[in-house]
């Protein structure tokens, strides 16, 4: 087990670790595309990219599929070029292609699926500049083009409080800090506590909106799109996310739920 502590851990390294599913967000990107249009897609974006590691995990795909990222952070795309794409075989890396930039003002080139994960998109928290972004990303897409969108909600969405989850190594604590029920603002906080003792509090801080689905959806329909579906998670016997995401209509509220949003071009 390695031995983690606030001095010598990377952020980054913990953040993946403890947040993100590379494989599993590439493998729903992929299945939806070829259920919605019947046959494979081969180029995908990754907005609010980060560390890029869901374009790595598109171009380990198919040998055919290219993958361009876009973030503003240049040092955290710097971070994912040298520790992710050149952890992946020549070919492979020279298959991903990052941008420095906003992702409102990048439309070329043309994509089939544009994928914005981990919530990133509640950054805009104003209904305009959402719709600025859906419209943006319906421009970037082929006419045969996928925008996909995660969300969470629910009523423990809207509490303070800190939900603590042990991992090999480090204890990763997610803390909903502040909710306003009059706009939907909320600060959100992650920490890393270690086994030494230490601790890296704050290491990423998030001033989000939560977005309702039905916000969301309405947005993308402001924005051009011409459908949208909800594909929502399925539970565990302990009550948790089983990671199985299947299309609804009426979904039946709970404390806490994870979904795909998937607009169609």
């Amino acid at each position: 087990m390695p031995e983690y502590t606030a001095k010598t851990v990377d952020k980054h390294v913990l953040y993946q670790m403890a947040v993100q599913s590379p494989q599993a967000d590439a493998a729903f990107v992929d299945r939806a595309y070829r259920k919605m249009f019947g046959r494979p897609a081969t180029i995908f974006r990754e907005d609010f990219c980060g560390t890029s590691l869901i374009c790595c995990e598109w171009v380990k795909m198919r040998r055919a599929n290219l993958a361009y990222g876009v973030d503003l952070d240049g040092p955290t795309l710097e971070w994912g070029r040298r520790h992710n794409v050149s952890a992946l075989a020549p070919q492979a890396a020279a298959r991903v292609h990052l941008i420095n930039g906003d992702v409102r003002r990048v439309a070329r080139p043309k994509v089939q699926i544009i994928g914005a994960f981990n919530y990133s998109y509640f950054c805009l928290r104003e209904i305009g500049d959402l719709v600025h972004y859906f419209r943006s990303a319906r421009r970037s897409l082929d006419r045969q083009g996928l925008l996909v969108l995660d969300a969470y909600g629910g009523w423990a969405a809207q509490q303070v409080m800190q939900e603590t989850t042990r991992l090999p190594g480090f204890t990763y604590i997610w803390h909903q800090a502040e909710y306003n029920p009059l706009n939907d603002h909320t600060v959100c906080h992650i920490n890393f506590r270690f086994r030494d003792g230490t601790a890296l509090r704050r290491a990423f801080t998030y001033h989000w909106r939560l977005w309702s689905l039905g916000g969301i959806q309405d947005a993308l329909r402001a924005a051009g799109f011409t459908s949208t579906q909800v594909y929502w998670e399925g539970t565990n016997a302990k009550g948790g996310g089983n990671g199985v995401y299947r299309r609804v209509v009426k979904p039946e509220n709970s404390a806490g739920w994870n979904a795909y949003v998937v607009a169609v071009r």
